[in-house]
C-alpha cells in the first residue's frame, strides 16, 4: 500500500499554522502558492495579526529536515541562563476517535513538555511551567479528522481551517502548528518545531520577553490512521496561548 511505502521511506512532514490568540477572533488565510508534499511548499500569508506579534508568512507542508535552522541545539544550559523546571506533567485522556484512532496520551504530553523545556533552557530561554503545557481537545479533533481521511496518501488531509478531506468532509477542530511522520513522538516533534525557523517563531517565541507564568502551550497528538497507518505514525499539534 502507498502509505506503508512512505513509512519505509521515513516520511516526515511539518505544517505550520499561526493560530489566532483569544484577542484575535477574526483570522483568515490566503493561499498564494501550492505544490505537492515531495517537491515544494504551500505559502500561507495571514491576513490579520495576532495580539502578541505580527504574523509572518509561514510555509505549509515543508519537510522537517532542520535545514532552515539558525543554530544547532545544545543539550545543556549556558552559564547565567535559566534552569529547567521539574515536577509532574499534565495528563491526557488517551481517547479513541470514532474510527478507532488513538489520541493524545499522558506519555505524549510528558515527552513533549520535557523536550521543549530542555531546548528552551539550552538556548537561554525561560522554561514553560509544566502545569501550563496542556492537552487540547480542539486541536485533537483536527488531527482525528486528518487521520481518518480514507486516502492512502498520509499527507492528503494536512490542511488548515476550511479545507476538505479526499472524501469531501470539511475540516473540524482548531488550527495549530502541525508535525507528523513515522516514528515520531512528543519529543521529536518538539525538536522539529525548533529546527524550523517559522515553527520556532510561533511555538517557542524566542523574542518573547516577560514571565512565562501566564504562557500556556496547548498540545495534542494522534497515533495511526485510516485505512492502514500503524500507530507509530504520529500527527501532533501545538499552540502558544495566554493563560
Amino acid at each position: 500500500m502507498r502509505r506503508n511505502a512512505l513509512f519505509a521511506a521515513a516520511f516526515a512532514v511539518v505544517v505550520a499554522i499561526a493560530a489566532p490568540t483569544a484577542a484575535s477572533a477574526s483570522f483568515s488565510w490566503n493561499t498564494v502558492a501550492t505544490a505537492p508534499i515531495g517537491g515544494g511548499t504551500i505559502v500561507i500569508a495571514p491576513t490579520t495579526e495576532t495580539a502578541d506579534k505580527p504574523a509572518a508568512p509561514i510555509r505549509l507542508n515543508s519537510r522537517a529536515t532542520g535545514d532552515d535552522a539558525a543554530a544547532t541545539v545544545t543539550t545543556a544550559p549556558r552559564p547565567g541562563c535559566p534552569t529547567d523546571v521539574t515536577g509532574p506533567t499534565r495528563t491526557a485522556p488517551a481517547i479513541h476517535s470514532a474510527g478507532g484512532v488513538l489520541g493524545t496520551t499522558t506519555a505524549d504530553i510528558a515527552a513533549f513538555a520535557e523536550r521543549m523545556n530542555a531546548i528552551r533552557v539550552a538556548n537561554c530561554l525561560a522554561p514553560i511551567p509544566l502545569a501550563n503545557i496542556k492537552y487540547d481537545a480542539c486541536m485533537e479533533k483536527r488531527l482525528f479528522w486528518m487521520a481518518e481521511d480514507p486516502s492512502t496518501d498520509p499527507a492528503s488531509a494536512w490542511g488548515h481551517l476550511g479545507s476538505t478531506r479526499s472524501d469531501g468532509v470539511p475540516s473540524v477542530g482548531c488550527d495549530g502548528n502541525l508535525a507528523g511522520g513515522a516514528g515520531n513522538t512528543g519529543a521529536t516533534v518538539a525538536q522539529k518545531w525548533w529546527d524550523s525557523l517559522p515553527h520556532r517563531a510561533t511555538v517557542y517565541r524566542p523574542d518573547f520577553v516577560g514571565s512565562t507564568a501566564h504562557v500556556c502551550i496547548l498540545f495534542a497528538a494522534t497515533h495511526g490512521g485510516l485505512p492502514n497507518e500503524p500507530t507509530s505514525f504520529v500527527r501532533a499539534a501545538s499552540r502558544w496561548v495566554r493563560c
